[in-house]
């Protein structure tokens, strides 16, 4: 079992970067897929990536280009990093981890609790 809690969200112009922490513990990320997904008001969660194996990343095709998904295996953390910001990204993310390589949300088995992220135009 792993538990997960996210920080580093918050309110920013469009452009602008942040970078998400899913902070775990329990057991090492390296053990489970970890994804990062995000939902906004009235839409179902939606993924946006995932990192396995020290090293395979998946991106959605919305943030590829813009978006890095890392893992750091001393501080059993996995990182979004987000850059070019655009109000479309407006949502509360949420860190998960999986037994498979997913991106189906239903398919994680551990969730935190969310942060917020918001960009204005």
């Amino acid at each position: 079992q792993v538990q997960l809690v996210e920080s580093g969200g918050g309110l920013v112009q469009a452009g602008d970067s942040l970078r998400l922490s899913c902070a775990a513990s329990g057991r090492t990320t390296s053990s489970y897929v970890m994804g990062w997904f995000r939902q906004a008001p009235g839409k179902e969660r939606e993924f946006v990536a995932a990192f396995w194996r020290s090293g395979y990343t998946l991106y959605a095709d919305s943030v590829k280009g813009r978006f890095t998904i890392s893992e750091d295996n001393a501080a059993n953390t996995v990182y979004l990093q987000m850059n070019s910001l655009k109000p479309d990204d407006t949502a509360v993310y949420y860190c998960g981890a999986a037994r498979m390589v997913t991106m189906g949300y239903r398919d994680y088995d551990y969730w935190g609790q969310g942060t917020q992220v918001t960009v204005s135009s």
